[in-house]
């Protein structure tokens, strides 16, 4: 990634020089079809009208481009050779208005960043969408990448006959000779701007709303897959969480939706969830459910379609200066994504899944070494880029969840109101919005931003109780924690809950509530003096704040004996979180969090929080468990599944997870044996439809095993050439257990940058296999010998997949953990983004190490 790269200063510095009066962007995919040389570049050309504060000054355009053509500045023609250096246009002796005309042959992508072109195996379709954040729109068009220079833009797009074409603007008029034209934005950033075409299968549909002043508000809505897709796809589903997710916003935020139409677009190999580009959202087409699946992938989707539709005021009309305010749009889109799916739609056990979910990613990402405030320091776009992570967008959330409790949420919203009409179409920091909260709650929000916004870390709460000869509570405190390396104590709004059974054999429910602020190291809960001895105390009782949650003894041995009779899903949920999070600590022995799965996950009511189990416990048996113990660990969670399997109602989204979950950790004989059996049609359970999904799920543990060959994977394919299909049989295939098969993938990815980006990420998925831990073995140092190397030389979005998918975790000794280590300790001057990917591979190493040395002391 040489040159492409852009530093804060650098920003800071073109912004106090620039101002931008818009974009005229024209570009010619029709080489899209072509093949070969042919089918690798596409005609570009872009017009930016601009001022400058400083007449006579120099600054640079963006540009990441195999050749440009031509560049006219100010009507004056400037040889490409001299001021284009692959990433950048410099411009000198700039007038106080000017004209900047870059024409340049842009290359399409393989990578899923800038303008991602896919040919459809099962047709030989083309399509193409872009992908930019956070800085791939100069893959596409020269402009100033960065998000606070904000400017209008018009498109032109010139494409193959019969192809579908969206941008952010509506369309204007028919296609004059194959060039689709666009309206003109408001003023954007860069790396929002879209386009999207192809022969894609597109489905229209409107939104009505009679707003307070009585004009009526239309806005045309979309949704599109590729042709091959559309058998497959449920545009009703799509358009009424749609339609809910507008009027939620539309009752809340005061502000009618500001960009026109809202197309919605799912396409291939697609790098992240979605991309909130206004009037033109992108999604992975993942979320086109090819089979069966459970209720959590549509609440998940429907989250996602929330969360893009709250950008579209806290992103898009409003955004961040620099991204260092990344959190101003991604918490709260994460925050507001959730409170919207409760409120708004079907799914109302919303909150479950964001505290057993969501908040899981964010725990992990603020114990790494790399973890960071909610409004970070971003010196550059690398920086950036790793900043998509659980801190910004889970922690954030749920700090915001905390402050809505704290300011109250008429507040928050009449906040979020001001905040939006203050500063339309302009950017912000982190003081603009807290300025407008203050004004709207009375509070003084600098204590809480510096402890909650500005520090990193998570602080863990546990109860601590004295009680009476007649067994009444004495006294109930709760004790505050940090880790040494953060040591901030932070204030808390926490409800505190007491439970107990009515009897024996009976269900665990709360009998007492208390919510109170905690602060300090030590808070005693006076409200629940001379309540009834509980059997199990739980701090952080509906979820109110962010914290690790720990247990006295006496709940601890509670939930050993009883988990599964919490009456309350929220609050079981909870309890399941923090058990995870204790063996994530090597506080619990995984066998004893994987018996807790055994004998409590069938009686798990949500069927998002049971597969959050299910991806947990086979992460625990991987990772957490000692070596001895492993294969008999594996054997009994294998047992166990089956036996949930055996019993889950016929059909059901609990029968389906069991089986997928079944099939993860199938090790044995017997196991592999029935899963040949439904794949073959000898072997039956009860109201299991085993659609093609499936059958690639069942597929690949049996070529992991050696079970499947290649002529068996071959056939599976033949059922199944569909892109979804070659992705499955590539990790199949790379999942067979053999050096020449290990060889040939590694060779894949790393030597040869052939692969799209979803054959990378399907190869290393095949690649790395549990069970085959010594084939994998050579591997851990050929890693540390390419990762500066695959860095320098691919993509970012694959150079992560890289260094991320491929770390030999699996390699769980001392002497992995050294090597990591000594790669981190001769490679100071290397990239800092690379270093933090490589550093926190190494803690999850050490985690895991440390977990499973309090797994082996508990088998003694």
């Amino acid at each position: 990634m040489p040159g492409e790269n852009l530093t804060r200063d650098e920003a800071r510095e073109r912004a106090g020089l620039l101002s931008v009066d818009g974009y005229d962007v024209a570009l010619d995919l029709r080489s899209a079809v072509g093949e070969g040389e042919a089918a690798r570049t596409f005609r570009s050309r872009t017009t930016v009208r601009f001022g400058c504060a400083e007449p006579g000054a120099a600054t640079f355009a963006d540009l990441v481009a195999p050749s440009v053509t031509a560049v006219t500045l100010n009507g004056r023609e400037l040889d490409p050779a001299e001021v284009f250096d692959g990433t950048r246009v410099a411009l000198a002796d700039l007038a106080a208005q000017n004209t900047l005309v870059v024409d340049a042959q842009c290359a399409y992508s393989r990578t899923g960043e800038g303008l991602h072109r896919f040919v459809d195996p099962e047709d030989g379709e083309v399509y193409l969408y872009t992908q930019y954040e956070p800085a791939d729109a100069r893959r596409v068009f020269a402009n100033f990448e960065q998000p606070d220079l904000k400017a209008p833009f018009r498109f032109e797009v010139t494409a193959p006959e019969g192809w579908v074409v969206l941008s952010n603007g509506a369309q204007e008029g028919e296609p004059e000779a194959g060039t689709f034209r666009f309206a003109e934005t408001q003023p954007i950033s860069t790396y929002i701007t879209a386009v999207v075409a192809g022969p894609y299968h597109y489905v229209r549909d409107t939104y009505r709303r009679t707003l307070d002043d009585g004009t009526e508000l239309e806005i045309p809505l979309g949704a599109l897959c590729r042709r091959g897709l559309s058998r497959h796809f449920d545009p009703a589903d799509i358009f009424t969480v749609t339609k809910q997710g507008l009027d939620f916003f539309h009752e809340h935020f005061d502000y009618p939706y500001p960009f026109g139409k809202y197309d919605q677009a799912f396409v291939p190999e697609y790098n992240i969830g979605a991309m909130e580009n206004p009037g033109c959202v992108t999604f992975r087409e993942e979320f086109v459910f090819r089979g069966k699946v459970t209720g959590a992938s549509y609440e998940r989707r429907a989250n996602v379609i929330l969360h893009e539709m709250a950008h579209m005021w806290f992103g898009d009309l409003v955004t961040m200066q620099w991204w260092d305010d990344l959190w101003l749009k991604e918490s709260f889109a994460d925050f507001m994504g959730a409170l919207s799916l409760v409120e708004a739609t079907r799914f109302t056990n919303g909150w479950i899944t964001f505290a057993n979910g969501r908040k899981a990613w964010a725990y992990r990402a603020d114990q790494l070494p790399s973890t960071h405030p909610v409004t970070a320091d971003i010196r550059d776009l690398e920086d950036a880029k790793l900043n998509f992570d659980g801190i910004t967008y889970a922690k954030g959330a749920a700090v915001l969840k905390q402050l809505v409790a704290y300011v109250g949420r008429d507040a928050f919203l009449e906040g979020a109101r001001r905040y939006f009409k203050r500063h339309a179409y302009g950017n912000t920091r982190l003081t603009d919005l807290l300025s407008v909260l203050e004004e709207t709650s009375g509070r003084d929000l600098a204590t809480w931003s510096r402890a909650w916004l500005e520090t990193a870390g998570v602080n863990a709460l546990t109860p601590q109780a004295t009680y009476d000869a007649e067994g009444r509570v004495t006294e109930l405190s709760i004790l505050q924690e940090a880790a040494p390396e953060r040591p901030e104590l932070r204030p808390h709004r926490v409800a505190v809950g007491l439970y107990r059974r009515e009897n024996a054999d009976g269900e665990l429910v709360r009998y007492a509530r208390a919510e109170l602020d905690v602060a300090g190291p030590r808070t005693v809960v006076t409200e629940l003096t001379g309540a009834e001895r509980p059997e199990l105390i739980l701090v952080n009782d509906d979820d109110l704040t962010y914290c690790k949650v720990r247990f006295d003894e006496r709940s601890l041995a509670t939930l050993r004996g009883h988990l599964g009779e919490i009456t309350e899903p929220l609050s079981r949920a909870l309890c399941w979180s923090a058990v995870w999070g204790l063996t994530r600590d090597g506080l619990m022995p995984a066998r004893d969090y994987l018996d807790l799965v055994l004998r409590f996950a069938g009686r798990e009511s949500d069927i998002g929080v049971l597969q959050s189990l299910h991806a947990q416990a086979r992460y625990a048996l991987t990772h957490y468990t000692a070596a001895d113990h492993r294969d008999r660990a594996g054997q009994e969670l294998a047992q166990g599944a089956l036996h949930e399997l055996r019993l889950a109602e016929p059909g059901s989204g609990h029968q389906l997870s069991w089986a997928r979950f079944f099939a993860s950790v199938a090790a044995t004989a017997a196991d592999l044996q029935l899963l040949q059996g439904l794949l073959d049609g000898t072997a039956k359970i009860d109201g299991l439809e085993v659609d093609q999904e499936l059958r690639w799920t069942f597929l690949e543990p049996l070529a992991a095993h050696g079970v499947a060959d290649q002529a068996a994977i071959d056939t599976e394919l033949r059922r199944d050439d569909t892109a979804s299909g070659r992705r499955h049989h590539v990790r199949c295939l790379a999942a067979r257990p053999s050096p020449e098969v290990n060889a040939r993938a590694w060779a894949d990815v790393v030597e040869s940058d052939e692969l799209s980006n979803a054959l990378v990420e399907a190869t290393i998925s095949g690649f790395v296999q549990s069970n085959q831990r010594e084939l994998m073995a050579p591997y851990a140092p050929k890693y540390f010998d390419a990762v500066e190397r695959v860095w320098r030389e691919r993509s970012i979005e694959i150079g992560m997949a890289v260094v991320r998918g491929l770390f030999p975790l699996h390699q769980d000794n001392q002497e992995t953990l050294d090597a990591a280590d000594a790669w981190l300790a001769g490679h100071l001057q290397a990239p800092p983004a690379l270093r933090r990917l490589v550093s926190e591979a190494r803690d999850d190493l050490a985690r895991a190490l440390r977990a499973q040395a309090c797994d082996a002391q508990a088998g003694r």
